[in-house]
């Protein structure tokens, strides 16, 4: 089975390695590309190198926070085909209304990574057309 497309690129953003660890492993299960950041700044740099097809974004981080990461990204043109679901424990219907003018998906903590998995692949699949 030889793939010719290259594998799609997702960067996870979380300072909890509780939250990490599991979603980057079921990541590279499902065969994507993974790089992980747990600060706002780190998450901009390694955007602005790696240009990720999805990223995982948790609002609440060390530094400046995923609203304000997800603000930056969507002014950058250059990564207006970037998906984003924000991953949050802030469950109100604000945040999540807030979030969601933001990002593609909302997805409360704690989730199933079975769920995450298949809002990735719905948005990835779009991405493309298929």
């Amino acid at each position: 089975m030889s793939k010719k497309t290259p594998a799609k690129k997702i960067l996870i953003v979380d300072d909890e390695p509780n939250i990490i660890v599991p979603l980057e492993f079921l990541m590279e299960q499902n065969n994507y590309d993974v790089r992980v950041a747990e600060t706002g700044e780190q998450a901009l740099e390694i955007i602005a190198d790696y240009a990720p097809d999805l990223i995982l974004l948790d609002i609440m981080l060390p530094g400046i926070d995923g609203y304000e990461v997800c603000q930056k990204i969507r002014k950058n043109p250059r990564f207006k085909h970037t998906k984003i679901i924000f991953l949050s424990a802030m469950a109100r219907s604000i945040d999540v209304a807030k979030g969601m003018e933001l990002a593609a998906e909302y997805i409360t903590k704690p989730f199933s990574t079975a769920d995450v998995v298949e809002k990735i692949k719905l948005l990835l699949e779009r991405n493309q057309g298929v």
